[in-house]
């Protein structure tokens, strides 16, 4: 076995100090170009690469996010992930994905594990914290920020776009379009975004004088927003609208609807949806849906908790950001409506 390359051994190839060494290899060190091409151009030669572990038992700092996830069905999570981990590595930062579910028993266990990597932080995408855990991340200085989901414990940031603010233009825009029999296909209903979603919509509805006209739980799941369809479109009277609380849901009822049931979107039936993934502006679906702006939320997570692992003393924040509503042909379109 060839004997490992040091630090000590680059240095003295570009001719610099040791330290000089580390602080090349240690992102957002300062160092000046010449030197840093020296230290870069010695390394390559003699095939060293630091050792990131060694220097997180030094530092104290892994430089590890862990980044929990409820499910990646959605099309909307792999594009935020996607995101999120392009900014943390712009910031010297690599991403540690664990699956869990929708069940906080079930993500605390995962998060046990996570745990045990030596997290720097912890981004939770739609799963929830219970208090015990909150408070062990909180004591080992773990800051965690929730994406796409908001939980009442003020030791939390949450990052989410204004889904009740979002629910009202889907319900208002029903309403202009001269829909009188409006349904609703709600997700999970322990979820936050379900929650907040709905609630808007309802008032905008209230503020029209109309209710909903039925409603069926699907659990954010394809299979089960197209089992919900078939049973809320098997009676004589059937709705003329259906806001489905993700565009996950709404392609799966689009395609009862055309495909099974022969009706016609939008003539028969208008269909709006939420998040606007990149599917939505397909022609296939085509649907009028409220943008969660992926990149604003990803990069305010990013921002808080760049900013809490700065300054453990900063105090938690909760961020929502308004999407706009983004129209297409799944929905009549209302005379003279405009976002």
């Amino acid at each position: 076995m060839p004997d490992k390359v040091t630090a000590l051994d680059v240095a003295e190839r570009a001719g610099v100090s040791r330290s000089a060494v580390s602080r090349v290899f240690t992102p957002g060190a300062s160092v000046s170009k010449r030197t840093a091409d020296k230290v870069r151009q010695a390394a390559t030669a003699l095939g060293y690469r630091p050792n990131v572990l060694a220097r997180s038992l030094i530092t104290g700092r892994s430089r590890i996010i862990g980044l929990l996830v409820a499910y990646l069905e959605n099309h909307f999570y792999p594009e935020a992930i996607e995101r999120i981990s392009r900014l943390l590595q712009e910031q010297g930062y690599h991403v540690l994905v664990f699956m869990a579910s929708n069940s906080v028993t079930e993500a605390d266990e995962v998060m046990e594990e996570l745990l045990d990597y030596q997290v720097d932080g912890i981004i939770a995408a739609s799963v929830g914290m219970s208090n015990d855990l909150t408070q062990r991340c909180e004591a080992a200085g773990i800051p965690i920020v929730l994406f796409n989901r908001t939980q009442d414990d003020a030791r939390l940031s949450a990052v989410t776009s204004d889904n009740y603010a979002g629910g009202r233009k889907l319900a208002e825009f029903l309403v202009a379009g001269g829909h009188s029999r409006i349904a609703h296909v709600a997700g999970w209903e322990g979820a936050s975004t379900q929650r907040d979603r709905e609630a808007g919509f309802l008032a905008g509805l209230g503020d029209a004088g109309q209710t909903l006209y039925s409603r069926g739980v699907s659990d954010f799941d394809f299979d089960k927003a197209k089992s919900v369809a078939r049973d809320m479109f098997a009676g004589p009277e059937r709705p003329d609208a259906v806001f489905c609380a993700n565009d996950h849901m709404a392609f799966a009822v689009m395609d009862v609807l055309r495909f099974e049931l022969g009706l016609d979107v939008p003539g028969d039936v208008s269909v709006v949806g939420y998040d606007d993934v990149t599917l939505a502006a397909w022609p296939s679906y085509d649907l009028t849906t409220v943008r969660q702006p992926a990149g604003r939320l990803a990069k305010a997570a990013i921002d808080i908790l760049m900013d809490r692992l700065a300054d453990p003393q900063t105090v938690p924040r909760r961020v929502a950001l308004d999407g706009p509503l983004i129209l297409r042909g799944s929905a009549r379109i209302p005379e003279g409506w405009t976002t």
